[in-house]
């Protein structure tokens, strides 16, 4: 027999909070979770690795809806390969987009970090007047 987990357990495994979980049920992301006669959640492994995907794209960004969209292609099986492959295209374009930006804001902070070290080994921003005439890269 499987091993299943109770909400609380998913939730800690995944680093989420059952309020989350709850708001994903509700909002149509978990339709393959099965439910004891009282209604319990029961989770399998297999959903936990779902729960993953659907956490990953949400870390993208991507819209509760067009998450929704993805869980629905996959029930639909085969026909939907297509839309699924060309989303996860999508998604990677925009992570890297993101990773872009975000190095671009590193270059940024790297120098100012520098900046700063070096204005505290001389214990004073003088020291960048002097060694840049006329620049105004200051605090």
């Amino acid at each position: 027999m499987k091993m299943t987990y109770s909400i609380s357990e998913v939730a800690k495994k995944l680093d989420l909070t059952v309020y989350t979980l709850r708001y994903y049920d509700k909002e149509g992301l978990m339709p393959f979770i099965e439910r004891t006669t009282s209604g319990t959640r029961l989770f399998k492994d297999s959903d936990i690795d779902f729960l993953k995907i659907i956490q990953c794209l949400k870390m993208t960004g991507m819209p509760i809806k067009d998450i929704r969209d993805f869980i629905e292609w996959c029930s639909e099986g085969d026909a939907t390969l297509k839309q699924r492959s060309d989303m996860f295209n999508e998604r990677k374009a925009s992570v890297e987009a993101q990773m872009e930006e975000l190095r671009k804001t590193m270059e940024v902070i790297e120098h100012k970090c520098d900046y700063y070290r070096m204005a505290l080994e001389a214990g004073t921003e003088q020291i960048h007047k002097v060694n840049n005439i006329g620049s105004r890269m200051t605090n």
